[in-house]
This record gives structure tokens, C-alpha cells and sequence, in this order.
């Protein structure tokens, strides 16, 4: 096991993952994937007990595997609540004091690629986690808990993603395994996992021609300072002509004809968008709704911040009704954006993927301009990108400076407007 070093210990806290939310760990594995980055979020070097070199190589812990768990949880609770969720898992696993615990003898293996644990005896994988798929790591005395997302099953919605819990408030959850282990070393185990995040991150921008000591954390924020909110959307939603109630008659088992989607994670209050309408159903002959209009609620019930199944669940529920109420904002299907970059030493901070914007870095300046994750981007510059390749979309994004504008619009509702998927109604 490496010596602690003069590194200072991180204890419980030592989770802090400067990977996500972009989790360009993920790409580092994958060539795909690190050419989709436009950018990334800026490097914090967390310190640890290890030499870079040896977690790229693999370092091992001898270790006690006491059993494992799952819980549900939100995509990204606060550490306070994974503390308490890492508390959960070990009084499920370790046995009463005074009785016999279960344990097996494990060699923990640490890399800036995975984790993963092996038989001390045979040598055999037990388990073997992709670092990216590491949501927390917690030391509790000589206890260490190891939360990963479960890998879900992949459907062919577009709106499910690793799971689709939904929880008493209405969020979505996710399935995490934790795994539990006891060792002298837990601290450093904790440490050098944390470490190892930091190094793959600081691999993965050499990887992509960014030197990480360019940019400081201070010099991030205080870009981030000098910007407003692009605040187009909060003028929009507050003027009274954009917000309207709508009554839709329609005969009673009568469907009331429209095809929704999410307007999209960063949007400024996020709800469903209508998407298509039926043609001659009772949605398109009232003339009173367009395509893009956001509905704030139905029949007094607000669908803000809904899942997308729950808000479909809710105008199914409405078929019986000779009447229905909904509170909309007129809104047109193409979203602008506005991304203020003063140089290409500041990332935009969001990933895009043949076309389709798939992570956001919270609070960085393309959160600030508008982008929202689910979206097609349809022009950049007042250019179309609708024909463009991948790589050629990264190259414009990559090399983009000053005020950049964009049109996006729900690649759901892109592939409907261009009969790549068909319509169902609700």
C-alpha cells in the first residue's frame, strides 16, 4: 500500500469527482466519445496519497469484502445525503457487535480506468467497476463504501435513462450498488480513488491538446462572474401575452391528440413541449395551441418539473372529459441560444453527440446561454448544421469565439418534424 505522503486526508468527503457532470472519464475509455466533447469543465487537481503514474498502472488494497446492497437515489444528491446513504448501506451489511460477520479477503484494485475487486485466494474478478460508473467513496472508521450506478437496460425511449424510478417528489431515481469493505487503510483507499478521478480527468485533457494548469478554477469563476444569465427565456416567461389559459372541447373518450417531450435539463423551468398535433383531433381544430407551446399545467395540475411518463400519464387520464383546461406558454419550437466566450482557453462547458447536445456542466457559460441537453442543434453563427457531420459540428463548436448563437429545438420533436419517427398521439 502507498504511504500517505504530506497529502492532507480527505476522510469522508474524499468523493469530490471533478468529472462530472460532463464525466469526460467516460470518454478518456473511448475514442468515440472524447471526439464528442466541444469542451470540458474546467481541472481541479485533487490531492492523494498515490504517484500519478502508479494509479495509471493500478495500485492494490488488501481488503475485507463484507457484502453488498442497493439503494435508489437521485442523480446527484448533495454529499450530506450520500454520507447518509453510505451510513444505510454499512448498518445493512455489518453484522451487530458481538456477532460473526461474513467477510471474504480481497485484493482492491485502484486505476485511473476501474475498479476492481479480486479473490486474495484464487485471484478470480468479483467485481469490476468502470471508474466512471463510481458515484461516491466513503471511509467510516475502518469501513469503505463504494457506490456505483447500476447499468440499466437500455429501451428504445429516448426519455429513459439509467432508471425511471419515480420518487414521492416526482424526480427520477437511479439503482446504485454499494459495496462494502473493511481495511487499516481505509482512509487512503478513499483518498486514492478520489486521486484517481483527478488524474484520469487531468489524462483525459492531455488526451484532447488542453494543458490543465492553463486554466485555474479562479480564472473559470471569474469569467462566470462577469456573466449574466442569457436571460431571453426569463423575459419571455414573464410577459402576460406569452402566457395563457387555453379550454379545449372535445367529445368524452375523445384522445386529445398531441405527441410531448421534455423542453430539456437546462431549460429555466423545465415541463413538457407539444411536440405534434393530430390532424382534425381536438388539440389542432380548437386553433388555440401551436407546436412548441410549453404547458405549465392541465386542469390545475402543474406538470413543471414532471418526468415525461408522468405528464403523458396525467392528459391520458383526461380522456372522459368533455373539456379541457391548460395553462401554456407561447413558445416557438426553435430555442436561441447565446454563449459569450471571450477565448478558446474557456470551454463552453457541454458535450454534443452526431448533433445532439448530451451533457451540460452546471453553472457553465452554455448553462448560462441556454443550452439545454436533449436538444438538436439546428445552426450555429446563422449557419445550418442540420447536414453537417459530427466531427465537423465539434470543429465549429471547438474553434467558436465571442458571442456565439445557436437554434436548437428537442431532437425528439426534430425527428417527428422530419418523419423519422411516427407520431403517438395522446
Amino acid at each position: 500500500s502507498p504511504s500517505p505522503g504530506s497529502s492532507s486526508p480527505l476522510g469522508a468527503e474524499s468523493s469530490s469527482t471533478p468529472l462530472h457532470p460532463s464525466d469526460p472519464a467516460d470518454a478518456s475509455t473511448n475514442k468515440e466519445s472524447r471526439k464528442s466533447l466541444a469542451s470540458f469543465p474546467t481541472y481541479v487537481e485533487v490531492p492523494g496519497p498515490c504517484d500519478p503514474e502508479d494509479l495509471i498502472d493500478g495500485i492494490i488494497f488488501a481488503a475485507n469484502y463484507l457484502g453488498s446492497t442497493q439503494l435508489l437515489s437521485d442523480k446527484t444528491p448533495s454529499k450530506n445525503v450520500r454520507m447518509m446513504q453510505a451510513q444505510e448501506a454499512v448498518s445493512r451489511i455489518k453484522a451487530p457487535e458481538g456477532e460473526s460477520q461474513p467477510m471474504t479477503e480481497v485484493d482492491l484494485f485502484i486505476s485511473t480506468q476501474r475498479i476492481k475487486v479480486l479473490n486474495a485466494d484464487t485471484q478470480e474478478t468479483m467485481m469490476d467497476h468502470p471508474l466512471r460508473t463510481i458515484s461516491y467513496i466513503a471511509d467510516i472508521g475502518n469501513i469503505v463504501v463504494l457506490m456505483a450506478r447500476r447499468r440499466m437496460p437500455r429501451s428504445n425511449s429516448q426519455e429513459n435513462v439509467e432508471a425511471s424510478h419515480p420518487s414521492q417528489d416526482g424526480k427520477r431515481q437511479y439503482k446504485m450498488i454499494c459495496h462494502v469493505f473493511e481495511s487499516e487503510d481505509a482512509q487512503l483507499i478513499a483518498q486514492s480513488i478520489g486521486q484517481a478521478f483527478s488524474v484520469a480527468y487531468q489524462e483525459f485533457l492531455r488526451a484532447n491538446g488542453i494543458n490543465p494548469e492553463d486554466l485555474s478554477q479562479k480564472e473559470y469563476s471569474d469569467l462566470l462572474n462577469t456573466q449574466d444569465m442569457y436571460n431571453d427565456d426569463l423575459i419571455h416567461f414573464s410577459k402576460s401575452e406569452n402566457c395563457k389559459d387555453v379550454f379545449i372541447e372535445k367529445q368524452k373518450g375523445e384522445i386529445l391528440g398531441v405527441v410531448i417531450v421534455e423542453s430539456g435539463w437546462g431549460s429555466i423551468l423545465p415541463t413538457v413541449i407539444i411536440a405534434n398535433m393530430m390532424h382534425g383531433g381536438p388539440a389542432e381544430k380548437s386553433g388555440k395551441l401551436n407546436i412548441g407551446d410549453q404547458i405549465m399545467s392541465i386542469n390545475g395540475t402543474s406538470l413543471v418539473g414532471l418526468p415525461l411518463s408522468t405528464c403523458q400519464s396525467i392528459i391520458k387520464g383526461l380522456k372522459n372529459q368533455a373539456r379541457v383546461k391548460l395553462n401554456i406558454v407561447r413558445c416557438p419550437p426553435v430555442t436561441t441560444v447565446l454563449i459569450r466566450r471571450p477565448d478558446l482557453r474557456y470551454q463552453l462547458g457541454f458535450s454534443v453527440q452526431n448533433g445532439i447536445i448530451c451533457s451540460l456542466m452546471r453553472g457553465g457559460i452554455a448553462e448560462r446561454g441556454g443550452v439545454r441537453v436533449g436538444h438538436r442543434i439546428i445552426e450555429i453563427n446563422g449557419q445550418s448544421v442540420v447536414a453537417t457531420p459530427h466531427e465537423k459540428i465539434v470543429h465549429i463548436l471547438s474553434n467558436a469565439v465571442g458571442e456565439i448563437h445557436m437554434k436548437t429545438m428537442p431532437a425528439a420533436m426534430y425527428r417527428l418534424l422530419t418523419a423519422q419517427e411516427q407520431p403517438v398521439y395522446i
